[in-house]
């Protein structure tokens, strides 16, 4: 059973622009990608800065994409992070709230995320506090699907470490007290999880009163450690039998567009083929779709420098060798390469405390 599949910009760093957008959703919509959520940490206006409002270029570029996304049979949302809300949700909080809101709903939004992840939340009534702040949102959005990620939205224990201890019961009480057509995200048993069972899918069903709505933390590559490799092999753990154990299942893009159109092809792949998927095999033909014959080969050859190795790893003469290599081509993937290796991907810790 193939899920729905989707895109998730919602990584730290640069994000895409606005002709990448376009160009991923054109190439990825006819391979079954049926929505795209507008969620790039560096977007301030959508997380430390979301009481400000967008200025008219920003909103009429949005507005652009949106109606791409609606040529395209792809649904479009915005995924609005307001940034520690839950720690004063009073007069003005609201109404700078419902001013956001009526902005975002202008767009014509099919889907509202309200993302409550990656800040701190070791509150006692943290799930109730975000209960109130979605029902408050679900009564004044006209957006058809709400979907909620909340603050510790895995297993892991870094979120505990880094935003504090999460509270006891908090995905059960945040399940228990949400509507149950809203959305609740979840990236499985780590945070950048390797595979996926569906007995664990299962578990964390029981634990939401619904289906989770999978975040995918793979291509994405941001992060001080992952942003120095790229990530392009074929998706793996994530057997077809899961898509029964889920509301929908949405990848979190590497920082290069083109290049994340490789494995993103894979999933879809992998669902459709089910237990007669091959990941090697479908690496090939999604690297074949998206580079074309020769750069797909340049591509394979050298992957266990890309993606395994990594610049931390490459001395100045391999990475000479490969900047002759990728700079022969004139392709955009090509360029994305040629950037990665001068570091124009790289991201800081203070970018992760920052965006």
């Amino acid at each position: 059973m193939t899920p729905e599949l989707g895109i998730i910009e919602g990584f730290f760093g640069r994000p895409y622009a606005w002709d990448e957008r376009t160009d991923m959703v054109r190439a990825l919509g006819p391979a079954g990608y049926g929505f795209y959520l507008y969620a790039p940490k560096a977007d301030g206006h959508l997380r430390r800065r979301w009481r400000e409002p967008y200025p008219d270029a920003e909103m009429a570029a949005l507005a652009d994409f949106a109606q791409v996304c609606r040529d395209e049979g792809v649904r479009f949302g915005v995924g609005l992070s307001p940034y520690e809300l839950f720690l004063d949700f009073d007069g003005p909080s609201r109404e700078a709230l419902s001013v956001k809101l009526a902005q975002l709903e202008s767009l014509g939004l099919d889907d509202l995320g309200v993302f409550f992840d990656d800040m701190k939340g070791d509150l006692p009534d943290l799930a109730r506090r975000q209960v109130d702040i979605v029902d408050w949102i679900a009564g004044r959005t006209a957006a058809e699907r709400l979907i909620v990620c909340p603050s510790y939205y895995t297993d892991d224990p870094v979120l505990d470490r880094v935003f504090g201890q999460r509270p006891e019961g908090y995905l059960e009480d945040l399940g228990a007290g949400l509507d149950p057509a809203i959305h609740l995200m979840w990236t499985g048993e780590e945070v950048c999880a390797k595979e996926f069972s569906p007995g664990h899918l299962a578990r964390v069903a029981d634990q939401m009163r619904r289906k989770p709505f999978l975040w995918d933390n793979y291509p994405v590559n941001d992060g001080p450690r992952m942003s120095r490799h790229l990530h392009l092999r074929a998706f793996t753990g994530r057997p077809a039998a899961m898509g029964a154990e889920i509301a929908a299942h949405g990848i979190n893009t590497a920082s290069q567009a083109v290049l994340s159109r490789i494995p993103a092809l894979t999933l879809a792949e992998s669902y459709a083929n089910g237990p007669g998927y091959e990941y090697l095999a479908a690496f090939r033909r999604a690297a074949q779709t998206v580079l074309g014959a020769d750069l797909a080969d340049a591509v394979e050859r050298a992957l266990l420098l890309l993606e395994d190795t990594g610049l931390d790893g490459l001395d100045a003469e391999r990475v000479g060798r490969l900047r002759a290599r990728f700079g022969a081509f004139d392709h955009p993937a090509a360029r994305e390469i040629l950037a990665w290796l001068d570091g124009a991907f790289a991201i800081g810790a203070e970018e992760l405390q920052t965006q």
